[in-house]
């Protein structure tokens, strides 16, 4: 913390941290606010004689914690955390910066309730600053969100209605593990009861969630986020397989989770899974895999990839920029576009 503080900040600021920390130590209290653990106590005495019930136990469980019933006054920030705040909405919310906007409003209510000084540095950041939006994010409906977020937290199943990108629709009764946010998209992650697996959903094209009645209990050790990027690339329309004539150990680094699975295959490897956008897979994903490689599935990925390399060999068919003589034995750059991806 920083050393200026008042006696009254440091007393607020250790209330603060009695209300998200119950039980915390004297050490831990001192360690939090910058001084002696005898100047912690003092602290705790202050809030006592200021009328705020602070209970203290003993032993190796002891601690402080607030007395129940406390009333908190305001959340009160400091700079740095107020500013913070204002960085992170600004970089998850480019839009923020208008009042406008859902988030903007918000953050407009949160930057008039701070203490002037700090207002005024939190109000001068968000008017001065800019973002520019991340063409790849999406921002799902709160309300769909806070609907899935509860369900997660008391352990019921939902059906969710669902659109995917190519516009099918459909709908699944779901046990709703955990949402994720990834690059700006926000993911269900859970176990299908339609599909009898684990799928990924993105949460901003979740149409409707009814909630059930029944309970589940999500798998042990569940790390969301690996679940996630393990499971990206699986579970959509349209089957994908792509052969790379080089090194799984080469080639991996290059290769996005929401691609498939990279497996090894003789001196290569292939990459298996399924998308639900094989034009998106063709232009954005695999111009981006610096290796050779030939599209041997599904049928709605090769015809992707073979018009894109049609628009790219027609986009050099015209003549050339000199009038040199071309080498009969060099394959022309069209040549070279078509063998790498149509294979």
């Amino acid at each position: 913390m920083p050393t200026d503080l008042s006696p009254t900040a440091r007393a607020l600021r250790a209330m603060e941290i009695l209300q998200t920390r119950p039980g915390v130590t004297a050490g831990e209290l001192a360690a939090c606010l910058g001084v002696t653990e005898r100047a912690a106590r003092r602290y705790v005495g202050i809030l006592r004689e200021a009328g705020i019930p602070v209970e203290s136990a003993r032993g190796p469980y002891g601690g402080y914690r607030l007395g129940r019933g406390t009333r908190l006054p305001p959340v009160a920030f400091t700079e740095p955390e107020a500013l913070g705040l204002v960085m992170a909405v600004l970089d998850g919310r480019p839009a923020a910066t208008d009042v406008g906007d859902l988030v903007g409003a918000a953050l407009g209510k949160v930057i008039r309730a701070l203490p002037e000084s700090i207002g005024r540095q939190a109000a001068t950041l968000r008017e001065h600053a800019s973002a520019a939006p991340d063409r790849f994010s999406a921002r799902p409906d709160p309300a769909t969100t806070s609907a899935l977020v509860a369900a997660i937290a008391d352990r019921r199943r939902v059906v969710v209605a669902y659109r995917s990108e190519s516009g099918n629709e459909w709908e699944a009764e779901v046990d709703p593990w955990a949402v994720v946010v990834r690059h700006g998209r926000w993911y269900l992650l859970c176990y299908s009861h339609r599909a009898d697996a684990i799928r990924t959903y993105r949460v901003d094209r979740i149409r409707q969630v009814q909630r059930s009645t029944h309970a589940f209990e999500p798998p042990d050790g569940l790390d969301p986020v690996a679940a996630l990027e393990e499971n990206l690339g699986t579970g959509w329309e349209f089957a994908t397989r792509v052969v790379f004539d080089a090194p799984l150990a080469e080639v991996a680094p290059w290769i996005r989770p929401p691609m498939g699975r990279l497996e090894p295959s003789g001196d290569g490897c292939v990459l298996v899974g399924s998308t639900s956008n094989p034009t998106m897979y063709a232009q954005e994903w695999l111009p981006n895999v610096p290796f050779p490689f030939r599209v041997e599935g599904g049928p709605e990925l090769r015809a992707a990839v073979t018009m894109l390399a049609s628009r790219l060999a027609a986009a050099l068919a015209g003549p050339p920029m000199d009038d040199a003589t071309p080498d009969p034995g060099r394959k022309s750059i069209p040549d070279l576009v078509l063998h790498s991806w149509s294979g």
